[in-house]
């Protein structure tokens, strides 16, 4: 499953970012694999705004489509 497919509420974590540009820009906003976040909101045809301790961090649809996910 892909970021852009969680629901507002719902805990992942990041199992994997395949793509190495991604992959950087991921860190950039303090993301990495094997972290658990929460996704906060899904704006339709925007972006994916997940919270990842007390920060809240706005990812694009198309960067997010690109990350790998599990539920937790």
């Amino acid at each position: 499953m892909t970021m852009d497919r969680v629901r507002r509420g719902q805990s992942f974590k990041i199992s994997s970012i395949p793509n190495e540009l991604v992959r950087v820009q991921a860190i950039r906003f303090g993301i990495a694999e094997g972290e658990v976040v929460s996704c906060e909101e899904v704006v339709p045809a925007g972006p994916v705004v997940i919270r990842k301790n007390k920060q809240q961090i706005a990812l694009g649809w198309r960067l997010a489509r690109q990350i790998d996910i599990v539920m937790v």
